[in-house]
């Protein structure tokens, strides 16, 4: 995964009213914080939130996806990250909703 300046701008921007957001860039991708806690990463054009359980299912019903990675030998990975649902991408109180529900179910 890699992250531009541009993708790091625009995450920042769209979180920007959650209280002790930070953030630092890690193996490629950018890794959002709250007082300490990892909720998000951003990266390779799309912004991922961590979402386990029913949380998990909430953003899949809104359309969110699961990070899948595809391994150098064809198979595929998933993990705890699910895209940012497309409706937030435009709209930062969703997106801050979203981030902050993410935050709640850690």
């Amino acid at each position: 995964m890699s992250v531009s300046d541009s993708e790091i701008a625009f995450a920042l921007e769209l979180f920007s009213s959650i209280e002790g957001l930070t953030h630092r860039k890690q193996t490629g991708a950018l890794c959002l914080y709250c007082d300490g806690k990892i909720f998000a990463t951003a990266g390779d054009g799309a912004i991922y939130l961590k979402a386990r359980g029913s949380f998990a299912d909430e953003m899949e019903a809104a359309g969110a996806r699961q990070f899948t990675l595809t391994r150098a030998d064809g198979s595929t990975a998933t993990n705890c990250y699910w895209t940012l649902p497309d409706a937030a991408l435009d709209d930062p109180d969703l997106a801050c909703n979203w981030a902050r529900r993410a935050l709640a179910a850690l």
